[in-house]
């Protein structure tokens, strides 16, 4: 489970300024140009770039953030905390193990593919493993909070396995692994290497658990846990990764809340290490991948004004854009400052945490979520874990249902044109964002992804031809979208649709009010194409 304290402020943006290196000036409203044969390659993602999570607390099953419509009234302020609502009825909703064997969750996992899939969060940092095929146990051992079988594993391997995955976790780090000197020790983690490789799977990459920054949320660990503590416990978790899982990247140190601005961190109430503290430990805590957890907000489950929101209003304010791009320079200057050269990922991010506001099933978060994958593709960042696949408010997939919601259509269209290069699309307008990546699949093409998020229309000229892909909904807060004014759903058989391009010709075209589009130039002509 996410912690309940990623926040930031979001203030009253102003359309009229946009975030990034897309602002300029274009008072004149006149159209903007772009010329795909010019743009200049500046950097790469991974191919698993797009990709995201499945919570522990999913897979073992548990109390998960209640869906809004399932809730009588949101809680008062008075239990709006993580101590206060933790076990409250009202806040949390008890979750059957997922079936990860579902067809229609897999045939959309399908359409994400390849992608990393996460499964942690805080239930995993205090989660047994039994390690036997006997009925499940009543409750965890001491030490322990969750109890993970082999056969829920199993579906989570089997589920890598039929969907093009690779596997990211985290391991247990609560009292029943430590040893008499407080130090974390390998046990747990190698009971799951161990049956992982019997059913012919891979641990692509691990954090040693999730959110250490923040431990107590774990459950079952000292209260006097420290950065000091943190750094024996990477020390020791390096040493055993590098002799049973070689091939395993080692990723950190994976922390929460920090490189927001307006937010002091004491305000939070909780003792949070900081990634100074850290990552200054001795012995020095060395990972193979920097990693950090980014959201802007908290839901109106724990806040519902002051800087630790995000009103729908808001939502396509260029100060909430920008935001995703001053926490990447943050941790980009953290990682450069301790592990440089190092590749720097997201483990975990959202609309926001706590399960998301209601608009972040509908069309209104699109254009947050395409802008945070093209922005941060700039910034170089290698990959992005979304948080989650098909649970609460802010999953991809309605977890009743496994009907696709309006972000899953945006990552589809994402996962369908953009590829692994990253080319400088040149500067947008106020409200109006650019970027582009080598076209998926085309040799020599380019897509440019367009996020028009004013009122009025954006004239765009291009030079050459070109398929116009255009997402739009009937109201910004819908659950539907259209693609090219036809509703995107699935088909009898639950198969993904095709998507169906409107040729464009060189010149000038109009891209509809708030909407978002992916124009591909199948034959770009770029001297820089890879």
């Amino acid at each position: 489970m996410a912690s309940l304290l990623v926040l930031g402020a979001c203030n009253s943006g102003d359309t009229n300024k946009t975030a990034g290196n897309n602002e300029t000036g274009n008072k004149n409203g006149s159209a903007l140009t772009v010329n795909p044969q010019q743009m200049k390659r500046i950097g790469s993602v991974d191919e698993r770039y797009q990709s995201y999570n499945v919570e522990m607390v999913e897979v073992v099953g548990g109390e998960f953030w209640k869906p809004y419509k399932m809730m009588e009234s949101l809680p008062t302020e008075a239990i709006s905390s993580y101590g206060g609502s933790e076990k409250s009825p009202q806040m949390y909703r008890k979750l059957d193990p997922i079936n990860l064997a579902d067809k229609r969750l897999r045939i959309l996992a399908n359409g994400l593919a390849p992608a990393y899939v996460r499964v942690s969060g805080s239930w995993a940092n205090a989660t047994y493993f039994q390690d036997n095929d006997q009925p499940a146990m009543a409750k965890a051992p001491e030490g322990f909070v969750n109890l993970l079988t082999r056969s829920q594993w199993k579906g989570v391997i089997d589920f890598l396995k039929a969907t093009d995955g690779q596997l990211v976790t985290s391991f247990a780090v609560s009292n029943g692994v430590r040893d008499n000197q407080g130090i974390w020790t390998p046990k747990e983690a190698q009971k799951i290497v161990n049956y992982t490789k019997s059913l012919g799977g891979k641990i692509a990459a691990a954090e040693l658990f999730n959110e250490p920054n923040v431990p107590l949320i774990a459950g079952e660990m000292d209260s006097t846990y420290g950065a000091g503590t943190f750094a024996k416990d990477v020390a020791v978790f390096n040493a055993w990764a590098s002799k049973e899982v070689p091939d395993m990247l080692v990723l950190g140190p994976g922390n929460a809340l920090e490189g927001l601005p307006g937010i002091d961190l004491k305000e939070t109430g909780m003792r949070i290490l900081t990634i100074d503290q850290m990552m200054t430990a001795t012995p020095k805590p060395v990972f193979d991948v920097f990693t950090y957890h980014y959201y802007g907000a908290i839901s109106m489950r724990i806040t519902r004004s002051g800087p630790l929101s995000i009103k729908p209003e808001n939502a396509l304010d260029s100060a909430w854009f920008h935001k995703i791009d001053v926490a990447a320079d943050y941790h980009i200057g953290k990682r450069d400052k301790y592990l440089p050269g190092k590749p720097i990922w997201i483990t975990e991010t959202a609309q926001a945490a706590a399960g998301g506001d209601p608009y972040a099933a509908t069309y209104l978060d699109c254009f947050r979520y395409l802008y945070q994958l093209g922005t941060l593709a700039q910034k170089g960042l290698k990959v992005i874990m979304h948080n989650t696949l098909v649970a609460s408010e802010y999953s991809l997939i309605d977890q009743d249902t496994h009907l696709p919601k309006p972000n899953y259509w945006a990552a589809l269209l994402w996962n369908r044109f953009m590829g692994t290069e990253v080319y400088d699309a040149g500067t947008g307008a106020p409200g109006v964002y650019l970027f582009a990546h080598n076209m998926k699949g085309r040799p020599g093409g380019i897509t440019l992804l367009v996020i028009n998020t004013n009122q009025a229309t954006a004239p765009i000229t291009i030079p050459s031809n070109a398929e116009q892909y255009t997402l739009t909904s009937t109201e910004l807060q819908g659950t539907t979208v259209q693609l090219n004014g036809q509703e995107l759903k699935l088909g009898a058989n639950d198969e993904l649709p095709g998507f169906q391009g409107k040729g464009v010709k060189a010149g000038q075209v109009q891209l509809p009010a708030t909407s978002i589009t992916f124009l591909t130039f199948a034959e770009a002509g770029n001297q820089n194409l890879k």
